[in-house]
Protein backbone atom coordinates (compact mmCIF):
# COMPACT_ATOMS: atom_id res chain seq x y z
CA UNK A 1 0.00 0.00 0.00
CA UNK A 2 1.38 3.40 -0.92
CA UNK A 3 1.23 6.46 1.34
CA UNK A 4 -1.51 8.01 -0.80
CA UNK A 5 -3.60 4.82 -0.56
CA UNK A 6 -3.13 4.80 3.23
CA UNK A 7 -4.31 8.40 3.45
CA UNK A 8 -7.53 7.44 1.63
CA UNK A 9 -8.16 4.51 4.00
CA UNK A 10 -7.62 6.53 7.21
CA UNK A 11 -8.64 10.14 6.71
CA UNK A 12 -8.55 11.14 10.36
CA UNK A 13 -6.33 10.13 13.22
CA UNK A 14 -8.10 7.95 15.79
CA UNK A 15 -6.78 8.07 19.34
CA UNK A 16 -8.37 5.84 21.97
CA UNK A 17 -7.40 6.04 25.63
CA UNK A 18 -7.30 2.94 27.77
CA UNK A 19 -10.31 2.46 30.04
CA UNK A 20 -8.82 3.20 33.46
CA UNK A 21 -10.97 3.80 36.52
CA UNK A 22 -8.21 4.62 38.98
CA UNK A 23 -6.35 7.96 38.71
CA UNK A 24 -3.19 6.49 40.22
CA UNK A 25 -3.09 3.82 37.50
CA UNK A 26 -3.58 6.45 34.77
CA UNK A 27 -0.62 8.40 36.19
CA UNK A 28 1.50 5.24 36.40
CA UNK A 29 0.81 4.36 32.75
CA UNK A 30 1.77 7.81 31.56
CA UNK A 31 0.20 10.28 29.17
CA UNK A 32 1.49 8.48 26.10
CA UNK A 33 -0.53 5.30 26.69
CA UNK A 34 -3.32 4.59 24.23
CA UNK A 35 -4.12 3.41 20.72
CA UNK A 36 -3.40 5.51 17.64
CA UNK A 37 -4.63 4.69 14.14
CA UNK A 38 -3.76 6.92 11.20
CA UNK A 39 -2.22 6.76 7.74
CA UNK A 40 1.09 5.79 9.35
CA UNK A 41 -0.40 2.60 10.81
CA UNK A 42 -1.52 1.29 14.17
CA UNK A 43 0.45 2.06 17.33
CA UNK A 44 -0.53 0.89 20.81
CA UNK A 45 1.36 1.78 24.00
CA UNK A 46 0.65 0.71 27.57
CA UNK A 47 3.32 2.07 29.86
CA UNK A 48 6.67 0.75 28.62
CA UNK A 49 5.10 -1.80 26.22
CA UNK A 50 4.63 -0.84 22.60
CA UNK A 51 3.22 -2.53 19.50
CA UNK A 52 3.12 -1.09 15.96
CA UNK A 53 2.07 -2.41 12.58
CA UNK A 54 1.24 -0.95 9.14
CA UNK A 55 -2.37 -0.66 7.98
CA UNK A 56 -1.84 -3.44 5.45
CA UNK A 57 -1.29 -5.90 8.33
CA UNK A 58 -4.69 -5.31 9.96
CA UNK A 59 -7.01 -8.29 9.41
CA UNK A 60 -9.98 -7.29 11.57
CA UNK A 61 -11.33 -6.65 15.06
CA UNK A 62 -14.15 -7.71 17.39
CA UNK A 63 -15.48 -6.22 20.59
CA UNK A 64 -15.00 -8.75 23.41
CA UNK A 65 -15.36 -9.18 27.14
CA UNK A 66 -16.02 -8.97 29.98
CA UNK A 67 -12.81 -10.61 31.15
CA UNK A 68 -11.74 -12.46 34.26
CA UNK A 69 -9.30 -10.36 36.35
CA UNK A 70 -6.45 -12.82 35.78
CA UNK A 71 -6.93 -12.65 32.01
CA UNK A 72 -7.86 -9.03 31.43
CA UNK A 73 -5.57 -6.92 33.57
CA UNK A 74 -1.97 -5.98 32.84
CA UNK A 75 0.25 -7.08 30.01
CA UNK A 76 -0.27 -10.75 29.31
CA UNK A 77 0.90 -13.32 26.79
CA UNK A 78 -1.50 -16.13 25.90
CA UNK A 79 0.32 -19.44 25.93
CA UNK A 80 -2.43 -20.95 23.75
CA UNK A 81 -1.97 -18.71 20.70
CA UNK A 82 0.76 -16.14 21.62
CA UNK A 83 -1.88 -13.38 21.60
CA UNK A 84 -1.01 -10.28 23.59
CA UNK A 85 -3.24 -8.38 26.03
CA UNK A 86 -2.84 -4.76 27.11
CA UNK A 87 -5.52 -4.68 29.78
CA UNK A 88 -6.65 -2.01 32.23
CA UNK A 89 -10.21 -3.15 33.00
CA UNK A 90 -12.23 -6.36 33.09
CA UNK A 91 -15.29 -4.75 31.48
CA UNK A 92 -14.31 -5.43 27.89
CA UNK A 93 -12.21 -4.31 24.97
CA UNK A 94 -11.29 -5.07 21.39
CA UNK A 95 -9.50 -8.09 19.94
CA UNK A 96 -7.38 -7.06 16.95
CA UNK A 97 -6.15 -9.62 14.42
CA UNK A 98 -3.06 -9.25 12.25
CA UNK A 99 -2.30 -10.82 8.87
CA UNK A 100 1.30 -11.44 9.97
CA UNK A 101 2.29 -11.73 13.67
CA UNK A 102 3.98 -8.67 15.19
CA UNK A 103 6.44 -8.15 18.08
CA UNK A 104 5.22 -6.53 21.28
CA UNK A 105 5.84 -8.16 24.64
CA UNK A 106 9.61 -8.53 24.66
CA UNK A 107 12.13 -5.78 23.84
CA UNK A 108 13.98 -7.98 21.33
CA UNK A 109 10.96 -8.84 19.17
CA UNK A 110 11.53 -12.59 19.49
CA UNK A 111 7.91 -13.37 20.37
CA UNK A 112 5.41 -12.43 17.67
CA UNK A 113 1.69 -12.02 18.27
CA UNK A 114 -1.14 -12.90 15.83
CA UNK A 115 -3.51 -10.68 17.81
CA UNK A 116 -3.80 -8.01 20.46
CA UNK A 117 -6.57 -7.42 22.99
CA UNK A 118 -6.80 -3.82 24.20
CA UNK A 119 -9.18 -2.41 26.80
CA UNK A 120 -9.82 1.00 25.26
CA UNK A 121 -12.50 3.44 26.41
CA UNK A 122 -14.46 3.20 23.12
CA UNK A 123 -14.18 -0.41 21.92
CA UNK A 124 -17.03 -0.17 19.38
CA UNK A 125 -15.42 2.83 17.67
CA UNK A 126 -12.01 1.17 17.54
CA UNK A 127 -13.37 -2.12 16.17
CA UNK A 128 -15.35 -0.28 13.50
CA UNK A 129 -12.31 1.74 12.41
CA UNK A 130 -10.03 -1.31 12.28
CA UNK A 131 -12.57 -3.30 10.28
CA UNK A 132 -13.03 -0.44 7.84
CA UNK A 133 -9.28 -0.35 7.24
CA UNK A 134 -8.95 -4.15 7.04
CA UNK A 135 -11.58 -4.44 4.32
CA UNK A 136 -9.97 -1.77 2.14
CA UNK A 137 -6.37 -2.98 2.14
Amino acid sequence: MTDSEAAVVVRHRLHADFAVRFPWLRRALGARSGLDLDAGGLRVRLGPWFLATPLSNLAGAEVSGPYHALRGLGVRLSLADRGLTFGTTTEGGVCLRFREPVPGIDPWGLIRHPGLTVTVAEPDLVAEAINRVATRV
